[in-house]
């Protein structure tokens, strides 16, 4: 984290963080692009304004994937971009892990990666996964079955306070896993046990690959659901990172924070709007010239 990280130098961020996932979506013939649209600024705040995180021991080149891990290969772990397990540093956790190419722009604009990693995406042996695993640069555990980051985290932040660690454990989890009853015990338990070092920061963009939320099966009111079970929950603007930063800065006491990030998945990009399904993006022949004049870029701006 750099504390000093103004909210212009965030928002800056951000910004680079949209452009550039909307640059490699249309150079790759299709990406997770609303994903980086609606988790950008809340990305960008974590590891500016929030977390504490040692420097990246990662390699800024991702190295590539060397094997299955056995008992002459230990497994090689993507938080190594966040930092050594110090007892002193937060912890992080992408619940969400086709959020991954956003948090690969994000870790290239924090200076974690090279500005070169996203050639490496989706490669044959490469470990910048489509869907990041435990080997993929900024992803600690393989969550790509969704609401088993949020018991995960839990277990670690337990483990930690036991250990009297002073670092704090963070959980980016999206909307659509509030359907699952997995996320339900672990906020049950979490509130139970009083841990007041864990956070979850949750992307409520209110879609999902089959469709909006409402119609799949309605998780609201999210803010009075989770409160009840006794965390301490916020509701801010997803876009404003002074209002990301604010909960985290004062934690109460024996309680778990819970922020939700009412966010646009087509944030920045309005000619996505209309799109039925936002889920992945290919773009139809005409609209990466419509997306690129949204963001008032030309394929030479956005990659500068």
């Amino acid at each position: 984290m750099t504390e000093q990280a103004t909210k212009a130098e965030v928002d800056r961020v951000a910004a680079a963080v949209r452009n550039r996932v909307l640059l490699h979506t249309i150079e790759n013939k299709g990406g997770y692009l609303c994903q980086a649209c609606s988790s950008a600024e809340t990305l960008a705040t974590l590891y500016l304004r929030v977390m504490h995180l040692g420097p990246s021991v990662g390699p800024l080149i991702p190295r590539e994937f060397d094997g299955v891990p056995n008992s002459g290969r230990p497994a090689g772990s993507g938080s190594a971009y966040n930092g050594a397990r110090d007892p002193d540093n937060d912890r992080f956790l992408l619940s969400c892990t086709h959020y991954s190419l956003g948090l690969y722009a994000t870790l290239i604009e924090v200076g974690r990666l090279d500005e070169h990693a996203l050639d490496h995406y989706d490669r044959d042996g490469s470990t910048v996964e489509q869907i990041g695993a435990e080997h993929s640069p900024g992803v600690e555990v393989t969550t790509g079955s969704l609401a088993q980051a949020l018991s995960i985290g839990l277990g670690i932040a337990f483990a930690r306070r036991e250990r009297g660690d002073r670092g704090r454990v963070w959980v980016y989890m999206s909307d659509g896993e509030l359907q699952e009853g997995q996320t339900w015990e672990a906020l049950s338990l979490a509130a139970h046990h009083g841990l007041d070092h864990l956070g979850v920061y949750l992307d409520a963009n209110g879609g999902q690959c089959d469709g909006p939320i409402r119609d799949v099966h309605e998780i609201e009111p999210i803010v009075e659901r989770v409160r009840s079970f006794g965390w301490d929950v916020h509701e801010v603007d997803g876009h404003d990172t002074d209002a990301l930063a604010a909960p985290a800065l004062e934690p109460v006491p024996d309680k778990p924070l819970f922020v939700v990030a009412r966010t646009c998945s087509w944030r920045g990009i309005p000619s996505l709007a209309s799109r039925a399904n936002k889920h992945y993006v290919r773009f139809r022949p005409g609209e990466d010239e419509l997306a690129l004049k949204d963001l008032d870029l030309s394929p030479e701006e956005a990659r500068s």
